[in-house]
């Protein structure tokens, strides 16, 4: 059969066969459109390249005065440390690394005129900000995401100057936590910061209502030393994504390094078209601080420190009823429940005690073992902890190779009598020191602030080295006998900031998690409430660890104005207005009475007949 003789009869519809041409047509023209909004918001949304000099003092090849007694008031006793010609009547902070003791800068501190000025600065500039869009916005912290992941070596190197710390404590506790703050006000902070719809009453069904948020205007952050780039940073952005202008001081201790992570931030502000007087830095003694906490322009303080210090800036505060979060640190409880596998879980108690050399608000101040494993976890202490390499992480001209270095220095050495002070006590108590507890002196850095990793078991729960934040490189190890004993062992201090529960079966480890007295618990983890993973959830504690939270959306809503706005659903059909039984002068005092209780039974009551003769009772009472 030829196919000339087949008669072949297509016949197409609207369900299947050939494309309707015109369909495809509006098709690809739609996806064209779509294509084109979303590459043209991408170009709007794109990082801005900016840069700044790295410091000379992180290079190889730098050199300098290595100070015999190193502390922020060295200019006062060591000639040549002051400029040429200093400014009479001011003060000057001496700038060094504590790791080797070298010089970096003498810095003229702010007197209270100065800090005033900058406040106003900042005053002025942020009208203009609190009227750009989240799209303005996450450009800037896109554009500071970017910088930081471009520039993470430079920016860890700086921090390990100023602070002594090794390159990879940086790397842990300065870049990724801070890449991870950004990531989320990019890809959450909108969300956390838009306007909010609520629920009305059935009293309210004609009313429409939502809360926003709105900047405040000026917010302050006063920050502790231990993570100079995080701890300047987060406040910073947190603030500017919230529509504030944003004054920081940092402590005295990382006046060098901070002026270089403010001053990026700032030249991004620039480069993205805003206005770089947003962000201030205060660099002050503490004597001087009170032209800060009792500003009548500060409409939000941030503060990060000590007990002592954080309890005279909630009183400075009271002046204009500025709003505080104080974040006090902590003693914070490692609990390791019964049959838990040690050999698991070693490397995270090690990191959550020596990391940063201890001197974390959230480290593990404490380790709580059962009985029947507290040997062989001491035994493992032991044997990690003596192998762990103090030193600094930055070659200089004469380490011949880069130094290795598991443990950085501390802050300063002031503290180390303090320490070594509670480590004899408790080892008069009963407590076993077994390796450190004392200071490690450098082979050619004579005057670096290095304590030794320090290990303690047999640790008295009621002793004073078992009630102080200690914030250095020293582990503290408890054996207790019932889980409850652990329990009451973790809640018996004045602090309340976080804690981890290691254990077996996670369903017990919550059980004790939801027990114990903090603001924040790891359950088979330490620290990843807020560390690298997490920065939606808010940080903070209880008790004298502080109140407030900053991170997350509790944080960012609490740099803002919360207000309720509640408008007519339908305008034009119903609104609200005020009964005749009701209006003033009151023409009855019992029937507006019988009027407002038949109302109450009629919206509220259990029974539906209840709420029928409560109805009656209100239209008899109106007059109907």
């Amino acid at each position: 059969m030829g196919y000339s003789d087949v008669d072949y009869d297509y016949d197409y519809d609207d369900e299947g066969g050939i494309i309707d041409p015109v369909k495809l047509l509006t098709i690809c023209f739609a996806l064209g459109i779509w294509l084109v909004w979303r590459r043209y918001h991408a170009i709007l949304s794109r990082a801005i390249y900016f840069k700044i000099p790295p410091p000379i003092q992180i290079k190889d090849t730098w050199t300098a005065q290595k100070l015999s007694q190193p502390s922020i008031t060295a200019h006062e006793n060591i000639d040549g440390l002051l400029p040429n010609f200093p400014l009479p009547e001011r003060k000057y902070i001496t700038a060094y690394d504590p790791a080797t003791a070298y010089h970096l800068d003498t810095i003229l501190a702010d007197d209270p005129q100065v800090i005033r000025d900058k406040i106003q600065l900042a005053f002025d500039a942020q009208p203009a900000w609190a009227a750009t869009s989240f799209h303005d916005r996450r450009r800037v912290v896109r554009s500071l995401k970017k910088w930081l992941v471009d520039n993470q070596e430079t920016c860890a190197k700086v921090a390990c100057r100023d602070t002594g710390k090794t390159m990879l404590d940086a790397a842990l506790g300065e870049v990724i936590t801070t890449c991870s703050k950004l990531d989320w006000l990019i890809n959450h902070g909108e969300r956390a910061l838009s306007p909010e719809s609520r629920y009305n009453n059935l009293i309210m069904f004609y009313k429409s209502s939502w809360v926003q948020y709105e900047p405040l205007g000026v917010v302050s952050a006063i920050t502790s030393w231990n993570y100079p780039l995080h701890n300047a940073w987060s406040p910073i952005i947190a603030g500017l994504f919230a529509g504030n202008s944003v004054v920081l001081k940092c402590s005295e201790h990382v006046i060098w390094s901070t002026t270089w992570f403010v001053q990026a931030i700032r030249e991004c502000l620039n480069a993205c078209g805003h206005d770089e007087n947003l962000v201030q830095l205060v660099c002050c003694y503490p004597d001087d601080a009170e032209a800060l906490t009792r500003h009548p322009l500060i409409r939000h303080i941030t503060f990060i420190g000590s007990e002592g210090v954080g309890r005279k800036v909630a009183q400075a505060a009271t002046d204009y009823l500025t709003p505080v979060t104080l974040e006090l640190g902590g003693k914070d409880p490692a609990i390791i429940l019964p049959s838990t596998d040690l050999e698991k879980w070693i490397s995270l108690l090690m990191r959550g005690v020596y990391q940063n050399a201890g001197q974390n608000c959230i480290g593990i101040e404490r380790i709580l073992v059962h009985e029947s494993q507290y040997d062989d976890l001491f035994r493992m202490f032991n044997e990690r902890a003596d192998k762990l390499r103090p030193g600094h992480s930055l070659k200089s001209p004469g380490d011949g190779v880069a130094p290795a270095a598991d443990v950085g220095a501390m802050n300063s050495g002031d503290r180390f009598p303090g320490l070594q002070k509670f480590i004899s006590e408790a080892v008069d108590e009963g407590a076993v020191l077994s390796v450190g507890g004392e200071p490690w002196h450098h082979p050619y850095l004579e005057q670096g602030s290095y304590f030794k990793p320090t290990v303690l078991g047999n640790v008295n729960p009621d002793s004073t080295i078992a009630q102080h934040e200690l914030f250095a490189p020293i582990a503290l190890i408890m054996k207790y006998e019932t889980t409850e004993e652990a329990i009451s062992i973790a809640n018996n201090t004045r602090f309340g900031l976080g804690a981890s529960v290691f254990g077996p079966v996670r369903d017990e480890c919550i059980k004790v998690a939801k027990r114990l007295q903090c603001g924040m618990v790891a359950v088979n983890d330490f620290g990843v409430f807020y560390t690298q993973l997490n920065q939606d959830l808010p940080f903070g504690g209880t008790k004298f660890s502080g109140y407030g939270r900053f991170g997350g959306p509790e944080g960012l809503r609490s740099l803002t104005n919360t207000k309720t706005i509640v408008v007519d659903r339908w305008g034009w059909a119903i609104q609200t207005s005020i009964p005749a039984v009701l209006d003033y002068p009151v023409r009855s005092v019992t029937q507006s009475w019988d009027f407002i209780s038949g109302l109450v039974g009629f919206l509220y009551a259990d029974a539906w007949r209840t709420r029928i003769d409560a109805l009656m009772k209100m239209m008899k009472a109106s007059g109907r």
